[in-house]
């Protein structure tokens, strides 16, 4: 799989009102792209962890930190789904 990458330009007054070094700025940015894509239901779960390079349970645990719910289904997609995994039991 081809690997891209992408260049933000900012400046260090952005560090300074965030309180995070290059390093940490750098990891937060990704986080918060993933979860703006999960969130508008561009990617998964799965699919946004990787894109951040977190495991799937921090991921998770990180989109309560940002007010994102961790599962957005209708009441008939929760039904099915509860429905599915029965069946695999």
């Amino acid at each position: 799989m081809m690997t891209r990458s992408l260049t933000i330009d900012y400046g260090d007054d952005v560090l300074l009102a965030l309180g995070l070094t290059p390093e940490e700025f750098r990891e937060e940015a990704k986080i918060l792209i993933a979860i703006k894509l999960y969130e508008m239901g561009r990617l998964s779960t799965g699919a946004a962890a990787g894109f951040a390079n977190v495991p799937k349970p921090l991921f998770l645990n990180k989109l309560s930190d940002y007010g994102v719910d961790t599962f957005d289904l209708s009441g008939e997609e929760l039904q099915r789904d509860v429905v599915g995994a029965r069946r695999h039991l």
